[in-house]
């Protein structure tokens, strides 16, 4: 029989509520903040404020849910690529202007990374507020360079006392004085046990591959294999059927992971396989975008721009459970 986690049972055992749902921000030895998260439900994860207030290790029920890159968490470092300083981790913000290849702006020329800077940007006004069944981290982060993008994000995570999911939400404002592209990609990178030979992905969706590499396994998008030696990634790009909110739940026998998402700012979906032996994790990437770079984006009609003073908001919802057929309709 599961614990009764009702505010009148806790406050009979403990007048701690942190004994059951707590954030606890630390100082690694390298300088970079980490907060870490426990709920009751199972869930923990880590917040890195320094790296976008991205989420690295995450576990449930003791078991990792992601793949961590080796020496990571990295310090942010403009010098260095976007590759070098990929964290793996459970979520990995890719944006503010650009997600894709690296690339010369076909007007301006300018220089652009894999994926953009959302990931090394750090956190600012950091928060942590709780209450007997809710706590919320807020902070906000802001990609600005003078002459140029002023985009300022408003970050939270929600967490519910006892349910095993975390809800962000994003609010981008142009403070700016010039039209801005804004492309904004939520990399959820899935790792060993979570991914392996015969999990699968549920989605309603329409697929289509994104280069030869991906057509060859264009009939198997679904399902993972075991751990290939020199596998060459696959990408495939989903046109969700569900509006005004869309899921998709990666699944295998005793355990599952869901994506719900608002659809409204963010109608794509990317599926990135990478069953590569040793470096095992697969991308499951709602978003405004395709990470195709601003432009192939541009060309194709698909770049979106805020004007001044605009703003749009973003929620994703990322929820565990140990019953995979609660998420598999």
């Amino acid at each position: 029989m599961p614990a009764d986690l009702s505010a009148s049972a806790r406050r009979a055992y403990s007048l701690n509520p942190r004994q059951f749902m707590d954030a606890l921000v630390a100082t690694l030895p390298d300088g970079q903040r980490m907060i870490h998260v426990h709920n009751s439900s199972g869930l923990t994860f880590s917040l890195l404020p320094d790296r976008g207030l991205d989420i690295w290790s995450a576990h449930f029920h003791g078991l990792p849910l992601t793949w961590l890159s080796p020496g990571s968490p990295h310090r942010a470092d403009y010098g260095s690529s976007w590759l070098r300083q990929f964290n793996g981790g459970l979520l990995t913000t890719c944006g503010l202007t650009h997600v894709g290849p690296p690339e010369q702006d076909d007007l301006t020329g300018e220089q652009r990374d894999l994926h953009g800077n959302a990931t090394r940007l750090p956190a600012q006004g950091l928060t942590v507020d709780h209450d007997d069944d809710t706590l919320t981290i807020r902070a906000e982060l802001v990609e600005s360079r003078l002459f140029a993008e002023q985009l300022h994000v408003q970050r939270a995570y929600r967490l519910t006392l006892g349910e095993p999911s975390i809800t962000l939400t994003d609010v981008v404002t142009n403070r700016g004085d010039q039209p801005t592209p804004l492309m904004l990609l939520y990399h959820v990178n899935v790792g060993y046990p979570l991914v392996r030979a015969g999990s699968r992905l549920v989605i309603d969706s329409e697929v289509r591959a994104r280069d030869e590499a991906a057509a060859a396994g264009l009939a198997a998008w679904a399902i993972y294999d075991a751990p290939t030696p020199a596998y060459a990634e696959q990408v495939f790009f989903h046109t969700v059927r569900g509006h005004p909110h869309a899921q998709a739940a990666l699944v295998n026998d005793d355990l599952a992971l869901r994506l719900t998402w608002d659809t409204t700012h963010a109608p794509h979906f990317t599926q990135w396989k990478n069953t590569r032996q040793g470096a095992y994790v697969c991308g499951l990437e709602p978003g405004n975008c395709i990470p195709e770079g601003q432009n192939s984006a541009r060309r194709h009609g698909r770049l979106v721009v805020l004007a001044p003073a605009e703003q749009q908001r973003f929620q994703l919802q990322l929820s565990l459970t140990r019953d995979p057929h609660t998420f598999v309709e």
